[in-house]
């Protein structure tokens, strides 16, 4: 089974005192006032010193190690923001292993475990609280298996003032010098944003489907987005035709186009590569169905179903779209970012700057 210790945001302010002579602060939940020659160390591993706050991103797993100078009996303890406690030792699936002997590092989840300890949201700072014992202690006030086939234990108390109040009065018929506690702490982040990017397919066909990875996204001439990033085969289908197939490399946060021409027999157009970080797509739109894109006096692409789409750098650009029987269409752009211009209502040879533009 998978036994998961929950993300929290935990309260950092000093509490009050618990029953006894021992204290509570900020950086412990239950300390004692004493200096006891028994010693333990509890720390997570991505940090085997104890001391640092190692980040975890939601649904990573955590192993917790403790180490003590003396024989002793270890009692692990998380808390997460809502005030529940878990209790991760003892258990029922490590029998035996709360018992620590000295000088000997006990990790948990032990290897080849059944069960592992998985981050939960929500984000935000973690505690984990190791308190050891020269003698065994009953946690009954404090947590309860509910039968002989649970193996981990119900805990009874929420929120850290009342564990701290519950294990004080657990440890308070003790003597001073035979317990100690130690507290190790860890940041969650949430999961890896999934940074995804987007594919326009545009043939001379107004029924043509798209099958990208054997899945029908649908009709070609469009952009379809939220694609995770990779090679895919891709076919491009028209009825009475034989199918377009090839690969496309979709990238994060970029657009790929694949431009395809139906006449008779299939012959693909050359595919243009996915953008690098320096380039910029521009979408020039017209009403010159066909006509030749040309940007600096080189070809760009041509015009289907009223746009091309070109990858180019940041500069200045002469657009010019040719098509037999038609007046060209002239037009001069400052490129900055991705944007879109329209031809035909752009008065001929005159400049215009993609940032007055309205952008997709």
């Amino acid at each position: 089974m998978n036994k998961t210790i929950k993300a929290a945001l935990l309260p950092m302010t000093l509490l009050a005192g618990s029953a006894g002579a021992q204290t509570i602060s900020a950086q412990s939940i239950i300390v004692n006032p004493t200096q006891p020659d028994l010693n333990v160390q509890v720390n997570v591993d991505k940090d085997s010193t104890g001391n640092a706050v190692p980040s975890y991103r939601i649904g990573e797993s955590i192993r917790l190690s403790v180490k003590t100078n003396r024989d002793a009996y270890v009692y692990l303890f998380s808390v997460d923001a809502a005030g529940k406690v878990n209790q991760i030792l003892p258990n029922q699936m490590d029998q035996g292993e709360s018992f620590v002997r000295a000088n000997t590092v006990k990790t948990f989840p032990p290897a080849n475990a059944g069960y592992t300890f998985d981050i939960e949201g929500p984000a935000g700072l973690n505690k984990v609280l190791a308190l050891a014992s020269l003698s065994e202690l009953s946690l009954n006030d404090i947590s309860r298996f509910e039968n002989a086939q649970s193996n981990f234990a119900n805990v009874t108390v929420s929120g850290q003032d009342r564990l701290a109040q519950a294990l004080s009065i657990v440890v308070n018929p003790l003597p001073q010098n035979s317990w100690v506690s130690d507290t190790a702490f860890f940041d969650v982040a949430e999961r890896a944003p999934v940074r995804t990017g987007s594919l326009f397919v545009g043939t001379n066909m107004n029924d043509a489907q798209v099958i990208l990875n054997g899945r029908t996204l649908g009709y070609a001439n469009r952009t379809y987005t939220g694609i995770q990033p990779g090679r895919y085969p891709i076919k491009v289908r028209v009825p009475g035709y034989s199918d377009f197939a090839t690969t496309v490399t979709i990238a994060s946060d970029r657009t790929t186009n694949l431009n395809v021409d139906f006449r008779g027999n299939v012959t693909p157009a050359p595919v243009r590569p996915a953008p690098v970080a320096s380039t910029y797509n521009v979408t020039v739109r017209s009403n010159l169905n066909g006509g030749r894109v040309f940007m600096n006096g080189n070809e760009v692409g041509t015009i289907r179903n009223g746009q091309v789409t070109a990858s180019v750098q940041r500069g200045q650009y002469q657009i010019v779209i040719v098509a037999p029987g038609q007046p060209a269409e002239i037009a001069t752009i400052n490129v900055n970012r991705d944007g879109g211009i329209n031809l035909s209502q752009a008065p001929r040879t005159t400049t215009i700057n993609l940032l007055d533009l309205l952008f997709r």
